[in-house]
């Protein structure tokens, strides 16, 4: 007996992912986990009421899990910070089109001393391997200057990227602006060396008859934190009118309930959505 190529090909699709399988995912955790929820609350509260509980509690989590988010920068993210390039500079920093990287002897600044606001990065900063692996990307492959094994990176410096508004010199959990952050990376050419053949490859030599090259950039501070607070802001608005809704229900009840306990019946009873 063959098999049903229709019933075949629902099977493959099911399993197929991201889309199909994921989609259905969702959709029976969203069914399993809120439908029971509101499932057992309808059956104390009503239908109407029990479905406001519900919704109020689900957006009162996501309030919750969003700000867990955003302060620990875990969980649904966005760009990540990166180095964008701004200008390949040759020769000298002179001849930058920028005026923030016309610097008159950049060489002269030290991991502790700083050179018109440059400073260096030491070697052994992670920080120093991150800018110099974006400037090789925009060498051998935006700007296509050099390709691999033709340079070697002299020196990294940068400038700026402070945190503001602080109080004093040390409390800064109000600091979410911050000042542009640059970057520059020296590199020079080398004396290209034939490797021999079962003989470890030669020493890198750079070659100081040719000038050196500069890479401009600049800090992309990214959007990491981003969904995180726009979760946050979004579920806590709803939550907040779900809670607004469900006290003014609350309210009127009482003074329907006032009413009629006293035999008043002056007024018109204001309708509170009794339970189904």
């Amino acid at each position: 007996m063959e098999p049903d190529v229709t019933t075949l090909g629902s099977v493959l699709a099911i399993g197929w992912e991201p889309e199909i399988r994921g989609i259905s995912v969702v959709l029976i955790g969203v069914i399993v986990l809120c439908g029971s929820v509101y499932f057992i609350l309808s059956t104390n509260l009503g239908s109407r009421l029990g479905f406001l509980v519900a919704l109020s509690g689900l957006f009162g989590w996501l309030m919750m899990m969003g700000i867990f988010w955003w302060v620990y920068g875990i969980g649904l993210q966005g760009k990540a910070p990166t180095w964008s390039g701004m200008e390949v500079i040759g020769t000298s920093l002179d001849q930058s089109a920028n005026e923030v990287a016309r610097v008159d002897d950049i060489s002269a600044a030290t991991t502790e001393e700083s050179v018109d606001g440059w400073i260096r990065i030491a070697s052994d900063d992670p920080a120093f391997g991150q800018t110099v692996a974006a400037a090789d990307d925009i060498l051998q492959n935006q700007t296509e200057t050099f390709q691999a094994g033709q340079y070697a990176t002299v020196a990294v410096y940068e400038k700026g990227g402070e945190r503001y508004p602080k109080i004093g010199n040390s409390i800064d959990f109000l600091a979410f602006f911050h000042r542009p952050h640059y970057a520059i990376v020296e590199v020079q050419p080398v004396v290209l060396t034939i490797p021999e053949p079962g003989r470890a490859p030669l020493p890198t030599q750079i070659d100081t008859t040719k000038p050196p090259t500069y890479v401009l950039m600049v800090r992309d501070q990214g959007t990491h934190r981003q969904p995180a607070v726009s979760l946050t802001i979004g579920a806590g608005l709803v939550f907040a009118l779900c809670c607004y809704v469900l006290h003014r229900r609350e309210r009127n009840l009482q003074t329907n309930l006032a009413e009629a306990a006293s035999g008043s019946s002056g007024g018109a009873i204001v309708p509170v959505g009794t339970p189904d």
